[in-house]
């Protein structure tokens, strides 16, 4: 019976005696590695501190000799647990394939463990491109367009007016109105009816960059003016193959422009850029408004607010406005902008023309989700845009889609109207 129980204690002294040689083993292995990666010493010195390290084992390695089989298995799950540790002290960065094996069975032999599926991590997802200009998804950001169209009574209905970005409404000689149109996510095949140049353009353009600037003409004092500021130089009588007359309507309002061929010539024009505009969720408050209406000496715009098409459609001098091309007139926000308005230093008919300051501070209402905002408007540089806040410091959000800017004062008298 004790010879029975001795045998029993040299069975387990042995086995413990392998898994110690294993375990002595495994950790000079773990050793090995965090010398070589972490502090690169030597290659006298690693071999000194392994071979100093090993002399205390050898005494057992010929213990471990005469039990071969009972050490094994001691030495076996020595192995094993040495292993888990090794992964969990080389404290490296592991592949994304290596990450997505499932290390819920540890006791699993390594066999099996290489038949297990290996889910690759999802890929990013990459961000939308969204317009500058109007907050709406699009492929690339297109470079930017700007056309001056006409709008008196005998030049409506305007073509392809609502595939513009952006339209700007400017005060002009004799009270009435003048369209600025930014064209950029897409350029329509025609765009008219085209009109000349004013002095308050040219400070207006300065934020889209190098923008293409497509015009009938300006005062002759202007010209020069126009060439040399940083823009592509689309006037009519340099390129007469970008326009062409409508014979059907009454010059001078039937002048228009080839949008394929404007298209061609804008190479080396800026492409969308931030300009100021926020694009959002409505932020809260905003006064119920249904209708609002802005006034020029000689005419007049209402928006409307039509909720089953999310947008405020255009009255102009009491008639609703339509576009050539199909559709009415419509924007998603609106932006009644007060600002100085001056005369211009050039004539035009004998008379100085109004030029609205686009530089500066001052209130403005927007117009958005059938609500009214009153905000802040600043654009201290002629070379950036204008940001709009709201009475809390919170910049105003616009609705996705096209604005319209009207640009407009409480003292025409200034103006000289």
């Amino acid at each position: 019976m004790r010879e029975g129980r001795r045998s029993m204690q040299r069975r387990w002294k042995t086995a413990f005696a392998g898994a110690g040689t294993a375990v002595v083993d495994a950790a000079l292995g773990v050793l090995f590695v965090l010398l070589v990666s972490r502090g690169r010493p030597s290659a006298w010195q690693r071999v000194v501190a392994v071979v100093r390290l090993r002399r205390p084992v050898r005494p057992v390695r010929a213990a471990v000799r005469a039990h071969r089989k009972i050490a094994f298995v001691g030495a076996g799950t020595a192995v094993v647990a040495a292993g888990l540790g090794v992964l969990l002290l080389s404290g490296g960065q592991p592949a994304a394939g290596q990450r997505a094996v499932p290390v819920a069975h540890p006791l699993l032999p390594v066999a099996h463990l290489a038949h297990l599926p290996v889910r690759p991590l999802p890929d990013a997802v990459p961000a939308q491109l969204t317009s500058p200009f109007t907050g709406e998804p699009v492929k690339t950001l297109g470079r930017v367009l700007v056309v001056k169209i006409d709008n008196i009574v005998d030049a409506r209905p305007p073509d392809n007016l609502t595939s513009a970005d952006i339209v700007y409404l400017l005060p002009v000689e004799g009270g009435l109105s003048r369209i600025f149109a930014v064209y950029s996510s897409r350029i329509p095949a025609v765009i008219g009816p085209v009109r000349s140049a004013r002095e308050d353009d040219l400070e207006l353009l300065q934020q889209f960059g190098r923008p293409g600037f497509a015009y009938s003409g300006a005062t002759p004092h202007l010209i020069p003016f126009i060439a040399r500021a940083r823009l592509v130089n689309l006037y009519a009588l340099d390129d007469p193959s970008a326009y062409f007359r409508d014979y059907n309507r009454v010059a001078p309002h039937n002048l228009y422009a080839y949008g394929s061929v404007l298209r061609a010539e804008l190479r080396g024009a800026s492409t969308a850029r931030d300009i100021g505009f926020r694009f959002g969720p409505a932020p809260p408050g905003g006064h119920p408004t249904t209708s609002f209406t802005v006034s020029y000496p000689e005419a007049t715009f209402t928006f409307r607010w039509w909720a089953r098409s999310h947008r405020w459609l255009v009255w102009m001098d009491g008639t609703q406005a339509t576009d050539a091309a199909g559709g009415y007139l419509g924007a998603a926000t609106v932006i009644i902008q007060d600002t100085d308005v001056r005369t211009s230093r050039f004539r035009e008919y004998g008379f100085r023309p109004p030029y609205a300051d686009s530089t500066g501070s001052g209130t403005a209402v927007v117009l958005r989700d059938g609500r009214a905002w009153r905000v802040h408007w600043s654009r201290p540089n002629p070379d950036g845009g204008t940001t709009y806040t709201l009475p809390s410091g919170a910049r105003m959000t616009f609705a996705p889609g096209q604005e319209w800017v009207v640009l407009t004062t409480t003292d025409w008298a200034h103006a000289g109207l």
